[in-house]
């Protein structure tokens, strides 16, 4: 897109676009960790599910012609990923963390493994909705081309957050992560609550790597996630374990991540790999001010092991 026709007005439009783009798998995985970890379960491994939602999403697409049954392939295998993390973890003497980095390490290998065939060919994409269309400027159209996974996962921020805290399923949800004694004192499953949230959790993040290979970039590599399912975690943290908190880091982090193409858009190229790494600074930022020794975690889970 050439911004240089609005000026230094292409800037922010260029980081309007990028946040639409950029933030969406940040979304659903930053979604579905929130999810996991209030159920009081931690799980490091959904970088290796976004890999294989994207490299399965792709490979869907390619071979059956429709990219959103991509899509519901990779939700499936990233709930079966998550099934099997959560499963792990319910054994005895079994750490989360531990887990979660075999398992990132496990479906980012076998992703690349089993992806090599589709590197090379063109799988149909997602599409998007055309929400400039008002405009006659070809920047401001380009820009408000939503893809439709982005309005859906604001949607599910929304009603995420709602039913944690309207429903019988969020109530015994979030005392699964508070207190096994209060979650067992009202008949509930603890393991059976952490193996569905963690599994729900891995199909969300599945479905941000269907976004990344079937929309943005748009095709399936072995870079293609560039660590943003283990960004994923800092967002959370972040977002102080609240979906819509979620949903405005995840936005935040996007913007991020637009500002390099944005300043190119104008013809700033100088110190492009710097302005290229503001997402991992943001990350390392973030982490630094929300993990002091001096002050608790904030809305943090009383079951997870890192507040423990």
């Amino acid at each position: 897109m050439d911004g240089t026709d609005l000026g230094l007005w292409g800037v922010p439009l260029a980081m309007l676009a990028g946040a639409i783009r950029v933030s969406t798998p940040f979304i659903f995985v930053s979604l579905g960790e929130c999810l996991t970890e209030r159920s009081g379960r931690i799980n490091l491994g959904l970088e290796g599910t976004l890999m294989m939602g994207a490299m399965t999403a792709y490979g869907t697409a390619l071979l059956s012609g429709s990219p959103w049954l991509g899509v519901l392939v990779a939700a499936g295998v990233g709930l079966l990923l998550g099934a099997l993390h959560a499963a792990l973890c319910q054994l005895p003497k079994v750490n989360d963390i531990a887990t979660g980095i075999g398992l990132m390490l496990f479906g980012t290998g076998l992703a690349f493994f089993l992806g090599k065939p589709y590197i090379q060919p063109k799988a149909p994409n997602l599409g998007a909705l055309d929400l400039g269309a008002w405009s006659s400027i070809s920047q401001v159209q380009q820009a408000l081309q939503v893809n439709p996974l982005f309005l859906i996962g604001i949607a599910l921020a929304f009603a995420l957050a709602w039913a944690l805290k309207n429903t019988r399923w969020g109530l015994i949800v979030r005392l699964a992560g508070e207190s096994v004694d209060a979650a067992l004192a009202i008949g509930a499953s603890v393991g059976r609550v952490r193996l569905l949230a963690t599994a729900v959790g891995g199909a969300f993040a599945g479905i941000g790597g269907a976004f990344l290979s079937l929309y943005y970039p748009g095709s399936w590599n072995e870079g293609l996630s560039s660590g943003q399912g283990l960004m994923a975690v800092a967002l959370v943290i972040f977002a102080r374990w609240d979906p819509i908190r979620c949903l405005w880091a995840s936005l935040l982090f996007g913007a991020a991540g637009a500002i390099s193409p944005a300043l190119q858009s104008v013809g700033v190229t100088q110190g492009y790999y710097l302005f290229s790494a503001a997402p991992y600074v943001l990350t390392l930022a973030l982490m630094i001010a929300t993990c002091s020794p001096a002050r608790s975690l904030r809305g943090a889970p009383g079951e997870l092991g890192a507040v423990k």
